[in-house]
């Protein structure tokens, strides 16, 4: 019995790292973009083009080519949405909007058979046409860690994963560094409070924001990378399923951390691959659309808590998030 609980145990955690590990790059991405003041609420788009290309770049040259690719097409339209707000100062959530319903249609566009077999065969003549016209890509492969594999429960549940799955971590424990232990850092966290303070002082306003909401975008569209060949290997129309609005409000619900970031992806991971077994358990068989919204729930009672001003004041909310900045003014 007690076995049975250990595996069951261990079964729910690799579910929730696995599902999580989506969130957690795209809300990473999505924490220094805000700390530089920018809101970024393309990044359901972003997240789908990074799928997109992954999924193209996957069948043409393999695995290194589709991540690449999906952190590139991630940063290029973070510069399309950074352009817009900071160089033309448009309005933040019109723009980050706009760009998911871009991401959201051009994804669609790309992802289609012909359409994909066409790029493919532009990219790479030698692709099989079976191969092109099926709906999926290789898996990644696992890349278990020797010794940290084999101990009890947290074995499997964090080392059993692949590359990108590890890297996640790395990235929100080293952008925590960044953050909060470099001067790069307090020059971040500067212009997201007080942008007009922070130019006084030598900061590269502009520069900052571009940086920052770029480096954003590359992570977005990795986790869609992941998302598609890492978790879910078969190429669906907007596959994300509005993962990309549940990774900004964890960001919100992580305080704007890294390191937050890592337990709130997981819960909300967690959240995830439960719906899947609550219908095994029994519970929710005749009503599934019930249990398939549980991760959206969860999102929009966030959102409901932490829309109060005196609640985003307590959780240290950038003072200059979506607000444009002009040296004129």
């Amino acid at each position: 019995m007690v076995a049975a609980e250990l595996l069951t145990l261990e079964a729910a955690i690799t579910g929730a790292v696995a599902a999580g590990t989506i969130y957690l790059l795209a809300a990473t991405g999505e924490v220094l973009t805000e700390r530089s003041g920018i809101l970024n609420l393309g990044l359901e788009g972003i997240m789908l083009m990074g799928a997109a290309a992954s999924f193209i770049f996957t069948l043409s040259f393999g695995h290194l080519a589709g991540i690449v690719a999906s952190m590139v097409v991630g940063a290029l339209m973070a510069l399309l949405l950074v352009s817009f707000v900071v160089t033309l100062r448009l309005n933040q959530v019109v723009t980050g909007l706009a760009l998911t319903m871009f991401g959201t249609g051009l994804s669609g566009f790309i992802g289609a058979p012909e359409v994909r077999r066409s790029i493919v065969k532009m990219l790479n003549s030698s692709v099989p046409e079976e191969v092109v016209l099926l709906n999926q890509a290789p898996r990644l492969p696992d890349a278990p860690i020797p010794v940290l594999k084999d101990l009890p429960i947290v074995g499997k549940a964090f080392f059993n994963h692949n590359l990108i799955v590890y890297a996640s971590l790395i990235f929100a424990i080293l952008l925590w560094v960044l953050l909060f232990r470099t001067k790069w850092g307090l020059s971040i966290r500067s212009v997201g409070e007080n942008p007009a303070m922070a130019d006084a002082l030598g900061v590269n306003v502009y520069r900052i924001r571009y940086l920052s909401t770029m480096i954003g975008g590359a992570l977005a569209g990795l986790s869609g990378a992941y998302l598609f060949l890492g978790y879910q290997p078969f190429w669906v129309e907007q596959i994300t399923r509005g993962r990309g609005f549940i990774a900004l409000a964890l960001v919100i619900l992580a305080a704007w951390s890294p390191l937050r970031a890592i337990l709130v992806a997981y819960l909300f991971g967690g959240i995830e691959a439960f719906q899947y077994r609550v219908p095994l358990l029994g519970l929710g068989a005749q009503t599934p659309q019930f249990v398939l919204m549980l991760p959206y729930a969860v999102t929009i009672l966030t959102l409901v808590i932490l829309s109060f001003s005196k609640v985003r004041r307590r959780i240290g909310a950038p003072a200059a998030l979506g607000v444009p900045y002009s040296r004129e003014e």
